[in-house]
This record gives structure tokens, sequence and C-alpha cells, in this order.
């Protein structure tokens, strides 16, 4: 055999060998707990989605699954960490309906389509309008009046730039050709207890985040914003019964480092259906006023980018700024 005929060998038993090696380390992951990075503060819905997701797969993997929640930035301090984070299958980002990082391109080096790898949809969320209970509103028709007789008196919580009350809202401002004072903060639970609190009027949020204040009496649940009426309260109207082609629902999913090995994305993708496809999975998105919806990771990338069209759009003919 020739010189080069043995080096060729020799390069091709190296490489079946780094080969075997790669699958022999993917089917023993995970082997140390996994971190999910949340970028958002705690009560939340990505936060109580997230930890129900992470406490089955804790059982699942016989490892623990950490919610480290780093907010910040509309969500953007997140998602740079999650993408800087080594690809090794330990660290994976879960996320909801939130665009903050579009605003400022290009100076925000980070987007759900280029710098991650789209991993599991986990379903999608009703939004809600709720108000403080002192505030005098009882439907949609009075929400639009107020505004438009009191225009930048009204104010608005949001979980941040970007966020999805923000582009709730925003939506709905124009379409109602009202003027809302946006009062943004770093996450879905502060925003909330600041309309519980009625230091803000209003908020367009997820109904996960509020079913249990609005069941308290501390909110009052005006309208849902999704296609149709939730189940969870048929007498409730949609807004678009009052505003045609309003329409607004929460997605949540989890995300990848990019070049996170691909049989790893596999066998998490499979994991979390595997999850969101018990009956006590569902009943408990259920009862949080979501519903399971199941993709594969390149149907979920699909999603990211219409969704990303979309608000693109809002982004543009509101002329919202990075603050």
């Amino acid at each position: 055999m020739s010189t080069n005929e043995l080096l060729r060998a020799a390069l091709a038993f190296l490489i079946a060998a780094a080969s075997s090696l790669a699958s022999q380390a993917g089917a023993a992951w995970p082997e140390k707990p996994i971190r999910i990075v949340i970028p958002w503060p705690p009560g939340g819905s990505t936060d109580i989605v997230g930890r129900i997701l992470a406490a089955e797969l804790t059982t699942r993997f016989k490892q623990q699954v950490i919610i480290d929640n780093r907010a910040g930035a509309g969500s953007i301090v997140g998602l740079q960490l999650a993408t800087a984070a080594p690809p090794d299958g330990y660290t994976f980002m879960m996320t909801s309906t939130a665009y903050g990082f579009l605003i400022d391109k290009p100076k925000v080096p980070v987007d759900l389509v280029n710098s991650f790898a789209p991993v599991a949809l986990i379903g999608f969320g009703d939004s809600a309008l709720v108000v403080h209970p002192s505030f005098p509103v009882k439907t949609v028709k009075d929400v639009i009046d107020l505004a438009k007789r009191r225009p930048g008196e009204i104010f608005y919580a949001s979980s941040g730039i970007g966020g999805f009350p923000h582009m709730n809202t925003e939506l709905f401002k124009l379409k109602t050709g009202t003027n809302l004072v946006h009062v943004p903060f770093k996450g879905g639970g502060p925003a909330t207890a600041d309309v519980i609190a009625g230091h803000t009027q209003l908020q367009i949020g997820s109904l996960v985040t509020v079913m249990s204040h609005v069941q308290s009496g501390r909110l009052k649940l005006i309208a849902v914003g999704g296609g149709k009426r939730s189940p969870k309260y048929p007498a409730i109207p949609t807004i678009a019964e009052t505003v045609p082609g309003y329409e607004s629902s929460i997605w949540w999913g989890v995300f990848a480092p990019p070049k996170t090995p691909a049989d790893i994305i596999a066998r998490m993708h499979a994991e979390i259906t595997e999850v969101i496809s018990t009956p006590a999975f569902q009943k408990r998105l259920d009862e949080q006023g979501g519903a399971v919806v199941k993709m594969s990771s390149a149907e979920f990338g699909k999603l990211m980018l219409a969704e990303q069209d979309k608000w693109v759009e809002v982004i543009k003919a509101a002329n919202i700024k990075a603050e």
C-alpha cells in the first residue's frame, strides 16, 4: 500500500472514530443538569409554562432541568446570553411572542430566525385585555370611547419594548386610532402587578399571566384577542368582535444555540413532544388558558419567520423606536 493510500486509510479511520464517539456522546446525553434560559423575569406566561415543562423534563431525563431567568431590554439580554452559550446540549432558551430585537436592527445582532436553532413549539395561548377593577369600562367599545375622549391620559403596562403586551397594544392602537401611553416593565409579571396596583389602567397581555388575578377579582377581563372566544371564558367576547381584523395569540417555544448537534436537538424535540402529548401536561396548560400545538422543528422555524414578518409590519406602521 502506498503512503497516500495509508494516509487516506488513517484519515478515514479517524473520521469514523470521531463520528462514533460523537454518536455515543449524543446517546449518553444528558449527563449533567440542563439550563433553560428564559429572557423574562418570574411571573410571566413564559416562566409559568417553562417551569411546568422543566419539571416534566427533569423526571424524564433523570437530570435537573433548571430555569434561568435573565430579563432585560425586551428579552435581548437573555437572547444574547443564550446564543453565546456553548452548543453542547446543556443550554437551551425558551421564549414567547416578543420582538424587541427587531426594533433596533441592525444594532442588535440577535434574532430568533438567524441566531438560534428551533427545537420545539409548546403551544399557543390567548391574549387578554384586562383593566383595573376601578377603571370605568365594561366593553372594548367603552375602552375605545374613553381613550378617544382622553387621548394620552390612559396608561398601559407591558413586559418591555417589543414584548407581547407592547405589540398587542400597538396593534390595538393602530386599528382603533387611539392614543394610549406605554409604560414598559421588565416582564409580564411586574407589568401585571402594576395594573393590579392601579398605577396603570390596562394591559393586553397573555391570558396565562393574568388568569389567576381575573379569578381572584384583582383584574377585570374585558375581551380576549384570539381568533375566537376562549373556552375558558365563553361569555367574554373577542376584541375582533368590536375591532375587525384584530387578532393576536402568544406562542411558547424552545430554541438551541447555533451549532448545537442535530442529534441532541432531535432528542430534545422528541422528549418535549412526549411531554406536551401527555393528558396531564395538556390539562395544566388548559387550566392556564393555553393549548398544546405540535409541529416539527422545521415547521417551527417557518412559523418564526412568518411571525417576525407579521410583527415587523406592526413595528413599522406604529413607528416603534428603541428607548
